[in-house]
């Protein structure tokens, strides 16, 4: 099976996330002159697809803070650490979809809640359906890819350093960077 961006009608169902062929990841700046990227390796969800009315599709993420990697461990400590993601009293980093609205044939903007460390904001990613295919197991599956830029402070994550020539060494804007692979339901 392979369609294309202009029928989707033949992808209405319900999706489980494929986590061994998604990326969740994000980029953020450091020392203000490179950029550091990571990727949370423990996550589930899914969505309904409406092909035929977009607006009626939804999708929820539930990511495990505590699987923060960003092949520094670290770092990584750092960043679970009540200074940044708090996770033992914030273990869960989610999105769940508010709207869906199909911006062109292949594009798509997903607006949803996204809450970290117990703050709540709505934000809009716009993602690019990428295709389907029935896999060599005989599952239907779809991709999308999308990314959005967030400001960390908006979720309290709040910690920094002053760098002696000027600046700071964690940037307030990060990029988040969705690759999904999403297996549909039989």
């Amino acid at each position: 099976m392979s369609t294309t961006t202009t029928d989707l009608t033949a992808l209405t169902g319900t999706y489980t996330i494929d986590p061994a062929h998604t990326r969740i990841g994000f980029v953020a700046r450091h020392a203000m002159v490179t950029k550091v990227r990571g990727a949370f390796n423990e996550f589930e969800g899914g969505a309904y697809l409406d092909g035929a009315n977009p607006a009626n599709s939804t999708a929820k993420v539930t990511i495990k803070a505590a699987s923060i990697d960003t092949r520094n461990a670290q770092r990584d400590e750092h960043l679970r650490s009540n200074d940044f993601l708090a996770m033992e009293q914030y273990p869960a980093i989610t999105f769940v979809s508010t709207a869906v609205r199909q911006t062109s044939g292949a594009d798509f903007e997903v607006t949803g809640d996204l809450t970290i460390k117990g703050v709540t904001n709505s934000i809009t990613i716009p993602f690019t359906y990428e295709g389907a295919a029935t896999d060599p197991f005989g599952a239907v599956r779809v991709g999308f890819e999308g990314s959005v830029t967030i400001n960390r402070k908006d979720y309290g994550v709040t910690w920094n350093a002053a760098l002696e020539t000027g600046g700071v060494l964690v940037s307030d804007k990060i990029v988040l960077e969705f690759e999904v692979s999403a297996v549909k339901n039989s």
